[in-house]
């Protein structure tokens, strides 16, 4: 098998009728594969019928986006496997092939991130004049609505985190990816459109849920990969808590939330503890960082 496409969904089935449909118009299924985790929501199981040629695993409850990808991950038996969201569908010329090219000719490369086109679109040719032009370039991290990740890379690591549910798992995979001295690469070239209405996104104002992970997810990471995590911490809460926080109680309730869970929780984050080198986070530190 020479590519799986991975997909985790929860509550969209129509975004995934569509991306699987865009799907199969580039698939061999001689050497081709698609595996689609159904995250704890009975509504997509109404879709599954005459999509006969994708792998399906069934969640009865849902476990957050990482927790799935970890367990559908394991099941893959391509040599590069290729993440999408359920609404994100690649739109370049020739897509399996760039994807397939760029890891023949650099046995470092661990992860290619896709070029990412927000919006809805009447066609992908459409969508594909939206298209940013560009250099390619190595980086620190990827997008997780699409990308490539070789799988005897991903093997060697562990995986994406069971300690996160949701928003920060990307960066823990890149991160341990990196130090196992593989590297990123942003392929501006290889296009996905990532189909989300961004009028009514902005339009959404603030996003309580979305602050809640990331502070919380934030934190577990430098716990878990960093050798001295504290100083990063104590940054981290004090501009959370000036930016946001301050100025808005809900903000400020979800703050001392997080806080809060993060003590009680302490003992069961730091079982995942595994520093990477130190040479890892200045090499870092000196990638161009990507753009989303």
């Amino acid at each position: 098998m020479q590519l799986s496409f991975l997909i985790v969904t929860k509550n969209r089935p129509n975004e995934l009728k569509f991306t699987l449909n865009k799907l199969r118009s580039l698939l061999d299924l001689s050497k081709h594969e698609v595996l689609v985790f159904v995250d704890g929501c009975h509504e997509t199981q109404k879709i599954i019928q005459p999509y006969n040629w994708v792998k399906w695993t069934m969640g009865e409850k849902s476990v957050g986006a990482s927790q799935a990808r970890n367990k559908l991950y394991k099941k893959a038996k391509g040599k590069i496997l290729i993440g999408l969201d359920d609404d994100a569908h690649p739109i370049s010329n020739n897509f399996i092939a760039e994807v397939e090219k760029e890891f023949e000719k650099n046995n470092k490369l661990g992860i290619i991130s896709f070029q990412e086109v927000r919006g809805i679109y009447e066609s992908d040719f459409i969508a594909l004049g939206h298209a940013k032009q560009g250099e390619s370039y190595l980086t620190s991290d990827f997008i997780g609505c699409g990308f490539a990740i070789s799988n005897e890379v991903y093997n060697k690591t562990n995986g994406f985190p069971v300690w996160i549910d949701i928003y920060g798992e990307e960066p823990a995979l890149a991160l341990e990816v990196l130090d196992l001295n593989y590297e990123i690469l942003f392929k501006n070239s290889i296009i996905v459109n990532h189909r989300v209405n961004r009028e009514k996104r902005m339009k959404q104002g603030k996003n309580y849920f979305r602050f809640e992970k990331q502070l919380r997810n934030s934190i577990r990471y430098f716990l878990v990969y960093y050798p001295n995590p504290i100083l990063k911490i104590i940054k981290l809460l004090i501009h959370n808590f000036l930016k946001y926080a301050i100025k808005d109680i809900h903000y400020f309730k979800l703050f001392c939330k997080v806080c809060l869970s993060t003590i009680f929780q302490l003992f069961t984050i730091l079982k995942f503890r595994k520093p990477v080198n130190k040479k890892t986070l200045k090499y870092k530190l000196n990638l161009r960082a990507l753009k989303y």
